[in-house]
């Protein structure tokens, strides 16, 4: 007997992810009832995941669902906030059983790791879709924005940009590496690690932050734009991991990096003044993060390389291109 939609939503869905005292009225309902503490600012995100589009055709169930939270967490990361209700609309081919049990269960993973209770949703029939909406919030007028940056800041990112497009091109069988270095790149891809704890963190240090899903080059630029700023960058300095180098080589490696995209890290600013203290924060959380360039009053990306300096121009990833 084919699975209903509310079969489906039982079956999946009502349990998945951890309970919370914060949501008064949740799944099975017309609407969430939920209770944001007090002296705190609401944040909302929502992001659609389209088959073919974001994710390859034949991509792991559970990988699809790890993902469509993941996006959604490190815009939440981006802003400094604390992740705690999601609401999910899934649009199916078809009710596939097995399907849906190992993307449930790589949603389920992600939701409870980071406390965040599924409180809705909807199903529907069509091309593979998911939508997901996360809400979050931060103490009152602490939330991180991108217009902070200030002539002067230091540049960081998190991580190890470029990871995550080599990891496409081996999920599409154009980039072939070593086993070992296939594995860690698809990873990357697959399963990416929202950096919520060290956007939590960063409320009290950061001048401005975004969250690197369109390449580094391009969302550093959206940053100095909101921001009435520039950034130069040293190639020197940026952290390329292990496995992408020896896939790929330094050049193409940095490439990826600065236009690559799918890596979900944070790039912020810092004042001078804070970098010690970031240091610090890095080296407790054990959050692998890097000094890159500085904010300057032209505006644009620059690159340096040695006594070379580039204009960026990559424009990053736009879906209506």
């Amino acid at each position: 007997m084919a699975l209903g939609e509310f079969d489906l939503i039982a079956r999946y869905f009502a349990n998945c992810g951890p309970q919370r005292t914060d949501v008064r009225v949740g799944v099975g309902d017309d609407g969430a009832v939920l209770a944001p503490p007090l002296g705190h600012d609401l944040i909302a995100v929502v992001d659609t995941l389209v088959e073919g589009r974001h994710f390859p055709p034949d991509s792991p169930p559970d990988s699809i669902g790890h993902r469509a939270l993941a996006v959604n967490l490190s815009d939440l990361a981006a802003m400094g906030a604390t992740p705690a209700w999601a609401l999910l609309a899934l649009t199916l081919p078809a009710a596939n059983e097995r399907w849906l049990e190992q993307f449930a269960r790589g949603a389920d993973r992600l939701l409870r790791r980071y406390g965040v209770a599924l409180v809705g949703g909807d199903t529907t029939s069509g091309p593979l879709t998911i939508t997901v909406q996360l809400l979050g919030f931060v103490p009152r007028g602490l939330a991180l924005r991108r217009n902070g940056a200030q002539p002067g800041d230091v540049v960081m990112v998190s991580g190890t940009p470029g990871d995550a497009a080599a990891g496409l091109a081996l999920e599409q069988a154009q980039l072939v590496a070593a086993e070992d270095v296939a594995v860690a790149l698809r990873q990357r891809f697959l399963y990416p690690a929202p950096r919520v704890e060290l956007g939590v963190a960063l409320r009290s240090l950061a001048s401005a932050c975004i969250d690197v899903s369109d390449g580094l080059g391009a969302d550093l630029g959206k940053l100095c734009t909101a921001s009435g700023c520039g950034a130069e960058l040293e190639l020197s300095a940026m952290p390329l991991s292990g496995p992408l180098i020896a896939a790929v080589g330094r050049a193409r490696a940095l490439q990826l990096a600065l236009a690559g995209g799918d890596d979900y890290e944070l790039c912020f600013t810092v004042p001078p003044t804070a970098f010690s203290q970031l240091v610090e924060l890095a080296r407790v959380s054990s959050t692998p993060i890097a000094r890159i360039g500085s904010v300057t009053e032209r505006s644009g990306v620059v690159l340096r390389d040695g006594a070379t300096v580039t204009q960026f121009s990559a424009r990053g990833f736009d879906h209506f291109r």
